[in-house]
This record gives C-alpha cells, structure tokens and sequence, in this order.
C-alpha cells in the first residue's frame, strides 16, 4: 500500500481527530484567505474605479488628492490646449458645488451638484432612463462661444442624473421634475431655483453611501449656479491614446504645460493612496494573517504528535515489517497534506461568504465611495493562501517525522507487549 493509502486510512480510522483538524484549519483559512483580500481589495477597487470613467489623467490645482475643490485659472483655455496633443483622446471638465433640492412639498435635501462638459457616460452606472446627453463627441464648444438662447434658465432644459438614494427619497423617476438651488458654501445668497427633469437613476461611482448626488451637463451647471459660461472648473479628465504611451507620458505632457498645477495619472493616483491611505490595511492583514497561520500550525502539529504518540506501537509494528522511514515520513506528510488540504479548500467557500458580509457591514461607513470595496478577489490571493498552507502542511509534520525516524523499533515493541 503506497504512502498516501496508508494516510487515507489513517485520517478514516480517527474520524473524530480528523474532522476536529478540518474544521479548525477550515476556520482559521477563511480568516486567513479574508485577510489575503483585504490586503489589496481597497487598492484594487479603487483603481479598478478609477478606471471605470474612460479617463486616465486628472489636473487640479492643489496638492494632493481627493482635494479638488480649489477652481483651475483658466481651465477652459487650457482644455482647449490639451485637446489639442497628439496623445490625448478626450478632456472633460468638472465643476461641483453644494446644493439643495426639493420637489413639491417635499422637505429639501442637501446634494452634491456636478457639473460635467461632454464626453463619455461619466462615473456613473446608469440603473434606470438614460445617462446625459452632450452631443457628439468633439463638439464641445468653448465656454465663451455659448449662444445666451440655449440657457436653460430661459428654455427649462436642465437634465439631471440622481443617485438611487435621492430617487428613493423623493419618489422619483425618470421623467420627473426636480427643483435645484445653489447653495456655495460660506456665502449669503438667494438663488433662484432651476426646475430639471431626471432623465436617469445611476449609481455613482464616488458619492458615499449616505450622499445625494446629481449630474448634470456644464450648460445647466452654470445656470444654476447663476455664473457666467467662463467659470472655472476645479478638476480636468483626461483620456490619453494607448498607442502614445498611454496616462504616463499624457500627464509629463501636460505638467509641461502648466508647471503650476497637479497633473496625476490613474497609476500616479493609486501609487498615492497605496502610500497613505491603504497602509493601515495592509498592517493589519499582514499582522492577522501571521496569527492565523501560526494557529493553523500549531494545530495540525499538534493533532498530529498527540496522533503519532498514540500510534508509536503500530509504527514500530510497520517499521519491523520493513517500511523504511522514508516510507513513513511520506506517510506522515501526506496525512498532514489531507488534514490542510481539506480544511484549506472548505476555506475558500467559507471565507468568501464571510468576506460579503464583512464587506457589507464595513461599506456602511460614512463618506465611503458606494462602489468601493474591501474584499476584492484577485488570482494572487489565491496563490499566495495556496502557498502558505503547503508551507502549514510541511512544517506541522516536521516534528512527527522527526520522532519518527528516531524511533527505537525493538524497545517500542517491547514497551507496547510489557503494558
């Protein structure tokens, strides 16, 4: 019977050990492949987010990120310019201010208002209606050549997108209408409100949980916020042309342009925050990963010794009966192998449906991205909980073969008829 059959058997015969050693490893393997996922899975989400809106390169005019809130001079001029390179193949503008909205008798919410000039879908999911229309692409015009009888505060043609929160809030569905105020924060002033009509629910990829956010084109932005069609925007997109090296050499480019301001690519961006933000996480999934390995180990190992010093009588009987120790050695290692193995694959179905509910509970928090995540599968998790559990297997047998191979086979078998 070759080494594994003999281990089968083995594993067969003390069903109550093996099933207490596969549950254990099963347990400490979900929390082990959980930490795996949260190492990266913010990382990977917010990159992964980033890349959803089709644009590569961001320009602001203050340091650091999320800050962008600081307006960019001459923002229009310089989209103009940027527009122009041969490596660039898109450029939208945005404008965010606070506003409130109301429709009817409603009480009024507080929202996010972003105003966006054209070009692709934007960073949202469209759920239900339609996403905002801007015309073909290309066809933006500069701020300063808009003809005054397109404002939609004279031809009420003001389309918005709302996140499914707000539509849930007041009711709302596309083809509703919708009153909007601006409200910019610390100054005193009495805006007229606009009346929009949604023609959208999304899901924004940036707005937390607990915020009301609302789309609109740069057109309908400005009439609301009763300013001219020059105002600045306080971020720059940019979808760069993979064939001339893609957000990296898009963004040098443009930092020639305007040495004065950030210019940051999707890459530059997650560097940052993998930097800063993601290093508590990663601390802490390195810090309980080690524990659960060493639980892990220390259990096998130790089901494993109590196993052997039960079993010292039958060794030694098959030790006589010419099985070398190598023989045995094998044995022992491929009992370890099955007691790991099986715990560590009941892990992975265990550990994803507990990685959902974690995820669940932690996505609650406040200010948090709705469409970021914690947990985030990725193949090198995989690997990386494969690897450390062969490593498990091995070391938690070490000792037993150890004792093993020293085991005097005449004065065991002595011992075991003399009791």
């Amino acid at each position: 019977m070759t080494s594994l059959g003999l281990a089968w058997r083995t594993a067969r015969r003390y069903r109550a050990r093996t099933l207490l050693a596969v549950a254990g490893v099963a347990i400490i393997g979900a929390l082990l492949f959980d930490m795996l996922l949260l190492s990266r899975g913010l990382l990977a989400s917010f990159a992964d987010l980033l890349d959803s809106e089709g644009f590569d390169v961001r320009v602001i005019a203050s340091e650091g990120l999320p800050a962008m809130r600081v307006p960019i001079p001459g923002s229009a001029d310089l989209a103009d310019r940027i527009r122009g390179m041969p490596s660039v193949r898109d450029v939208a503008l945005i404008r965010m201010e606070r506003a409130r909205v109301r429709r009817g008798a409603d009480r009024p919410r507080v929202v996010t208002l972003v105003g966006r000039t054209q070009s692709g879908v934007g960073p949202w999911t469209v759920v239900r209606g339609a996403s905002l229309s801007y015309g073909p692409v290309g066809s933006a015009r500069p701020s300063g050549e808009r003809d005054s009888a397109s404002l939609p505060s004279e031809r009420g043609d003001c389309p918005v997108v709302i996140g499914r929160n707000l539509a849930t809030a007041f009711a709302l569905e596309p083809g509703s209408s919708l009153d909007v105020t601006a409200t910019p924060a610390g100054i005193a002033s009495a805006l007229p409100s606009v009346a929009c009509r949604v023609v959208g629910l999304v899901d924004f990829g940036f707005a937390g949980v607990d915020e009301y956010a609302v789309a609109t084109t740069m057109d309908a932005f400005e009439a609301i916020v009763a300013e001219p069609s020059h105002g600045e925007a306080d971020l720059i997109l940019v979808a760069s042309r993979a064939e001339s090296g893609g957000g990296a050499a898009a963004a040098r480019a443009i930092a020639g342009l305007r040495p004065d301001l950030r210019v940051y690519s999707n890459e530059d961006v997650v560097a940052q925050f993998n930097r800063n933000g993601f290093a508590y996480f990663r601390q802490i999934s390195f810090v309980l990963s080690s524990l659960t390995m060493s639980f892990a180990f220390l259990l096998v190992a130790t089901l494993l010794t109590v196993s052997i010093n039960q079993r010292l009588g039958e060794i030694a009987a098959l030790r006589a009966l010419g099985i070398g120790r190598r023989r045995i050695a094998a044995m022992l290692l491929w009992e370890s192998a099955l007691l790991v193995g099986a715990g560590a694959l009941l892990a992975l179905p265990l550990g994803g449906v507990l990685a959902l509910l974690l995820d669940h509970i932690l996505r609650q928090m406040p200010g948090l991205p709705e469409r970021l995540h914690f947990f985030v599968f990725e193949p090198r998790a995989l690997v990386i909980h494969v690897v450390l559990f062969v490593i498990t297997a091995a070391a938690a047998a070490a000792y037993p073969v150890w004792l093993t191979s020293r085991l005097p086979i005449a004065a065991t078998l002595r011992r075991e008829v003399v009791g």
